[in-house]
């Protein structure tokens, strides 16, 4: 029987199937291949015990990607969701995100929600600083409804990673594009014994057939610290245009002479709070590859 893994839980994996879910082990000669068994994966699975809903698996179809955090396969982009205030949006935690999605080739829609509590000005404000790096910006209210309708259309067919900080609508923007969802939610959560109230897995959830959002436990802090220094610049689009003018080609944007990018940034053709925070990311690498005395 084929079906996706939805979540996995102290070695126990839960494969949804056309009609139900089952709770799965995986084969021993997985772990002597080096294979770990992800969200999102497409398994052939044997039925142990249909009346216990038990079963193990037997193979792991072949994955379009994999991605290492959040952990997960077969995914088709990102969600990245903040408040547009109550709280405030954290541009360094949302930029070290959009790095880390863009290291692993994903592409990431941004969402700003709480609009409804925020001016047309301040949403001009923060659609500027993003589009300028390539990055679909939507803006909605999940309160009011508002920008779901365009949401869904972005998400429709494809299986997409949602995260972002906790408190900033993420279970309630998945209630609305999935209705049933916390019917589903609850049956899985009785199945591994464990509170739906705050996300603490990653969990696929099917907005419909072949629509899946996989949501993320919240975060309040993220680490970009997996690099080298000097590829931080590579994940930071909106300084290809400028790159060229700089008087060194190994430039990296930070105090050389003549940086055609810093000067973008004071000029305000790239956003000067991108700027710093790339700035604050690179520092932060490059003390790592000094206090270790590794290159980085």
């Amino acid at each position: 029987m084929r079906g996706k893994i939805v979540k996995g839980i102290g070695g126990f994996y839960y494969v949804s199937t056309s009609d139900r879910i089952y709770t799965c082990k995986a084969r021993g000669i997985f772990r002597s291949e080096g294979k770990k068994p992800l969200v999102g994966d497409d398994v052939e699975i044997e039925v142990i015990d249909e009346s216990a809903e038990e079963g193990s698996i037997e193979e792991i179809l072949e994955r379009k990607n994999e991605l290492i955090r959040p952990a997960a396969a077969n995914v088709d982009g990102a969600l990245v969701m903040f408040a547009a205030a109550s709280p405030s949006p954290n541009f360094g935690i949302l930029d070290r995100f959009l790095v880390m999605m863009k290291r692993q080739d994903i592409d990431t829609v941004i969402c700003f929600n709480k609009s409804d509590i925020v001016s047309d000005k301040e949403i001009e404000k923060l659609g500027q600083i993003y589009k300028k790096c390539g990055h679909k910006v939507i803006f909605t209210s999940v309160l009011e409804d508002e920008g779901v309708d365009e949401l869904k259309n972005l998400l429709k067919g494809k299986t997409t990673i949602l995260a972002g900080p906790s408190g900033v609508g993420k279970s309630s923007l998945t209630n609305l594009l999935a209705p049933g969802a916390c019917m589903e939610t609850g049956e899985l959560s009785r199945k591994v014994m464990r509170g739906k109230q705050t996300t603490r897995h990653t969990e696929l959830i099917r907005i419909d057939e072949d629509t899946f959002i996989c949501d993320t436990p919240g975060f309040t802090s993220l680490y970009v610290d997996d690099m080298p220094a000097r590829e931080l610049k590579n994940y930071f689009s909106e300084f290809e245009d400028y790159e060229g003018n700089c008087r060194f080609l190994s430039c990296m944007h930070i105090n050389e002479p003549s940086c055609a990018v810093r000067e973008a940034a004071q000029s305000g053709m790239i956003s000067m709070i991108r700027y710093d925070n790339y700035v604050r990311m690179y520092e932060e690498l490059s003390h790592k590859t000094n206090y270790t005395g590794k290159a980085r």
